[in-house]
């Protein structure tokens, strides 16, 4: 046993200036000569009998450390798309994506004078308000697929078809005959 003195100072070290690391070190070799003396393995690890019985031999357990890791909860928009590619939905949502995000993914000045009208085939049919916007958006098709691949993913839409407005019409009145029809009208 060793012996203190009333001034803090213990006889062989002088005066008692023990850090916080010392003091654990020397509780933790406590510890160990106390499980020592009861038998117990002393400094190997925990491993128990059944855990080495259910690990395949020659395999280390790992631990997931600060990494992600399977065992972590998963975010939500992770989970939701894989479900959607489980049940095949990934077209649908990729549609609702260009059809709901369109100002999103072009820019404010091509979405307010051109709309997307349909998705068939991976086509998408887009309306634009004169022929001119038609024209340019003609022009523009490599950059627009790039958005819309960049947002929904590749191979969701690969080609675009960009029509005008509508042509007027000359028919008058509910009945039409086919065809061109008589050409001497003008003369």
């Amino acid at each position: 046993m060793s012996e203190s003195r009333p001034d803090g100072a213990s006889p062989q070290t002088g005066p008692s200036h023990s850090s916080g690391y010392e003091l654990a070190r020397r509780a933790l070799e406590e510890a160990r000569a106390v499980a020592r003396a009861q038998g117990k393995s002393v400094g190997q690890g925990r491993s128990s009998p059944v855990t080495e019985r259910r690990r395949p031999a020659g395999r280390r357990r790992r631990w997931s450390g600060s990494g992600p890791d399977a065992r972590d909860p998963q975010p939500l928009g992770r989970l939701a798309g894989s479900l959607a590619r489980e049940r095949g939905w990934e077209p649908q949502i990729g549609q609702g994506t260009v059809f709901g995000l369109w100002e999103q993914i072009v820019g404010p000045d091509v979405a307010a004078h051109a709309q997307p009208t349909s998705l068939q085939d991976n086509v998408l049919h887009i309306s634009a308000e004169s022929t001119a916007w038609a024209t340019q958006l003609r022009y523009m098709q490599g950059q627009i697929l790039a958005k819309i691949a960049g947002a929904v993913g590749d191979g969701m839409v690969t080609s675009l078809r960009i029509t005008g407005p509508k042509q007027p019409s000359w028919r008058k009145g509910p009945k039409h005959i086919a065809g061109r029809g008589p050409r001497d009208t003008y003369g």
